[in-house]
């Protein structure tokens, strides 16, 4: 056994805990980061950046189609085959020497293994052999180990040996039929996905698809899905899955209409958990398995010396919006090290303010769907005092320029009261590089009058803002 000390402990390596180690590390602390698997975690090699390479091919070959001229050129489908090879290029073939290069050259140290707190400011690593590192840290420790996907308590799921997302992303061989439980974020894009592929996709969801944006993006998606061949299925449960042919035929999924769906393997999107079940919580008093809350300093209620940074706390489980979380969190802990003033009120240098409501997040199915802050409902159950403008976005010229025939739609949400913005809803094609604008808009609460002045360029989507404008004013 060996021991060190370090003023910063950070437990997992992804991007959020990279980030965290880094701002300490700029601040002038001694930081050392713990990870179990790869360096650069779920988004870099099993969730973001190999989701978005596999569906990108899919969604240009359709924006070529969309445009005369383009669309003749098209006289076939995705190449799967070319596809996985530019996802492994992308995932760095799920090697992370480059990652660990970059934490060297930040100055951060690395210990690979899993690491538990086992005492206050402790935490012991046991690597891969069962040798055992003891880490002390003087100031803190950050854990930054994310979530899982979470399976559902069906009788026959586990047995059926379903996919989670790593599984989606991480695929071999395409399987000719794919059943997605879920109808959320990694749902709608995985069958998306997959029936760009060829695949015969059928979604099986509760509720109606992306129900945490507006429903009018929902309804999108699920009719694009529908015209691209997939089968979507909503308001119905999964009762029952078995796998035929001991274990290696199709998968049998009986549902609460009655009826049954057959698939060659079956995806579960219905949810995460917190990785928090085998770290040591007990030691500090806190639930095994549970998410961490936090303040906006990213500080455990309870234990002063303890952060949880991303999706561990529960607040916003995005990879940016962890990385925000972790800019506050690295700089908040040097400098309480150094006993530096905080910057805590709302928006200040040391809180994650964004996250409660200004979180932005696009979803990359075809149409993508782009939101950022308030729904309507979210604004009206806030007892806010809100103006709702639609638009079409098929009535700019910019649209007319992207695609012909191009469908979409704009929603803003006004604070009447304070004449601001505070959400703001894009459905589209390419409408996910309009919305960081619109999040300016809300974190900034630049006032509808100041916005008159900034000037949308023409021939392109943005003037959708002096639409929304013209309509507010009326």
């Amino acid at each position: 056994m060996t021991s060190r000390e370090y003023d910063l402990i950070v437990i997992g390596a992804g991007p959020v805990g990279e980030n965290v180690a880094d701002r300490a590390t700029q601040g002038g602390l001694s930081v050392v980061v713990v990870e179990s698997e790869l360096v650069g975690g779920e988004c870099s090699y099993w969730a973001c950046i190999p989701s978005k390479a596999m569906l990108r091919p899919g969604a240009a070959l359709n924006a070529a189609r969309r445009v005369k001229g383009a669309a003749a050129a098209v006289t076939g489908t995705v190449d799967v085959a070319a596809t996985l090879v530019r996802r492994d290029e992308l995932v760095h073939h799920w090697d992370d020497s480059s990652q660990v290069d970059w934490l060297h050259g930040a100055g951060i140290d690395l210990v690979r293994g899993r690491g538990r707190l086992t005492g206050e400011r402790e935490v012991t690593v046991t690597d891969a052999d069962g040798g055992e590192t003891v880490l002390s840290a003087r100031h803190a420790v950050a854990i930054s180990t994310g979530s899982a996907a979470l399976l559902p308590d069906i009788p026959g799921l586990r047995e059926a040996q379903p996919w989670t997302s790593r599984e989606a992303t991480g695929v071999r061989d395409v399987p000719s039929s794919l059943a997605v439980l879920g109808g959320g974020v990694v749902g709608s894009e995985m069958a998306t996905l997959f029936t760009s592929f060829g695949t015969t996709v059928t979604v099986i969801a509760r509720s109606a698809l992306l129900r945490g944006v507006e429903p009018f993006a929902g309804e999108a998606v699920s009719k694009a899905l529908t015209d691209a061949g997939a089968e979507v299925r909503t308001g119905v449960e999964v009762e029952k899955v078995s796998r035929d042919s001991g274990g290696n035929g199709e998968v049998v999924l009986s549902l609460s209409d009655g009826s049954e769906v057959r698939a060659a393997e079956v995806l579960v999107a219905t949810g995460r958990m917190p990785r928090t079940s085998d770290i040591g919580l007990e030691v500090v008093g806190l639930q095994p398995g549970s998410w961490l809350d936090v303040d906006d300093t990213l500080r455990v209620r309870g234990v002063d010396w303890l952060y949880a940074v991303g999706d561990v706390n529960h607040r916003a489980l995005l990879t940016h919006q962890g990385k925000y979380q972790a800019r506050a969190a690295g700089d908040v802990i040097a400098a309480r090290a150094r006993a530096a003033d905080i910057d805590d009120a709302p928006w200040g240098a040391h809180v994650a303010t964004a996250d409660h409501a200004a979180v932005p997040q696009v979803v990359f199915t075809d149409p993508e769907v782009a939101a950022v802050g308030h729904t309507e409902e979210s604004a009206r159950a806030a007892g806010l005092d809100i103006r709702v403008i639609d638009y079409d976005l098929s009535w700019l010229a910019g649209s007319s320029e992207l695609a012909d025939d191009y469908r979409g739609r704009a929603r803003a949400i006004v604070d009447d009261k304070r004449r601001v913005l505070v959400g703001v809803t894009f459905v589209g094609q390419d409408v996910g590089e309009m919305l960081h604008a619109a999040t300016i808009a809300i974190v900034g609460e630049v006032p509808i009058e100041r916005l008159w002045h900034a000037v949308p360029s023409y021939p392109t989507m943005s003037e959708v803002w002096l639409r929304w404008l013209e309509e507010y004013g009326r």
